[in-house]
């Protein structure tokens, strides 16, 4: 995994280049979006799309500043779902919540500019990632499908409205986790892959990963709220059952979990098997990742 903690450094420079100077005015908000996208995650999502970006025969480069914006949209989801309104939550990645520190309104107001500056970045792709307007143009509406009422925000309304119910079954549960997860994981490989001219096929095969590896990672998470070190996750676990979320473990048990993330995992492999390696091979290794992490 040593490329996939190479790519993970080179996501977060990244990252860090393309927010707003901490001291740039307003700076409180600059230092809220900084604080809620930097120093912490395993900056999963852009390491998937320029995985694919490589596996669709593109350079890693072509995909960093949209492997940036891809964690900026995932550092909003994150810091309007801790707000004490959602799941509540007073620690993320080993430090306080932005509510926390920020309060608040702040809180929302970074997640908004977050997935704002995402946009931006996004916006100007033709100049930071040397593609064309009509590509830029395409992996804008693939991210605003993923992110949007069809994608994680639809996702996340369905999870709040299932909280407490006691008729969720499992195809309703992976319904919910393939909107507000699996959508901006299948954004991911498919715009990663645009960038390098990536045609039909490649793409389904991509699609298809993101699918099953969405899933793999989601049970994963749901059996890591059960059974993590607090420590390892940065995180309090047990917020799912304190909430009465409907989980992989408690609808199946944790053994039937575990088999259906390692399933997951195998079916994300064999999606790829036919793409070129080296990008082939990393993304494989990383849905072994999603299945076997601790945090």
């Amino acid at each position: 995994m040593a490329y996939v903690a190479e790519q993970a450094r080179a996501v977060e420079r990244a990252l860090e280049s393309l927010l707003p100077p901490e001291g740039d005015d307003p700076a409180t908000i600059h230092r809220a979006m900084r604080y809620s996208a930097l120093g912490g995650g395993k900056r999963l999502r852009g390491v998937l799309a320029v995985a694919a970006c490589r596996a669709a025969g593109g350079a890693e480069e072509k995909a960093l500043p949209l492997a940036a914006a891809l964690e900026m949209i995932h550092a909003y989801s994150l810091v309007h779902d801790d707000l004490p309104a959602m799941d509540d939550d007073d620690m993320r990645r080993g430090k306080p919540t932005t509510h926390k520190v920020f309060g608040e309104g702040m809180a929302v107001l970074a997640g908004d500019a977050l997935l704002t500056h995402a946009f931006w970045v996004l916006g100007r792709l033709p100049r930071l990632a040397g593609v064309s307007a009509g590509t830029a143009l395409a992996v804008i509406e693939e991210l605003t499908d993923a992110a949007g009422t069809m994608g994680l925000i639809g996702g996340q309304v369905a999870d709040l409205e299932a909280e407490g119910r006691t008729d969720v079954t499992v195809d309703h549960l992976r319904s919910i986790h393939l909107r507000k997860t699996g959508a901006l994981f299948r954004a991911c490989v498919r715009c990663g892959a645009l960038l390098a001219g990536a045609g039909p096929e490649t793409l389904q095969s991509l699609t298809d990963y993101a699918d099953a590896f969405g899933l793999a990672f989601q049970i994963a998470d749901d059996i890591l709220d059960v059974t993590g070190d607090p420590q390892a996750l940065g995180k309090r676990p047990g917020r799912d059952s304190e909430r009465a979320k409907a989980t992989y473990p408690a609808l199946v048990g944790l053994e039937e979990a575990r088999r259906m993330a390692r399933q997951a995992a195998a079916a994300a492999r064999e999606a790829v098997a036919g793409l070129p390696s080296p990008g082939r091979d990393v993304l494989a290794a990383l849905a072994d990742f999603a299945v076997g992490r601790d945090r």
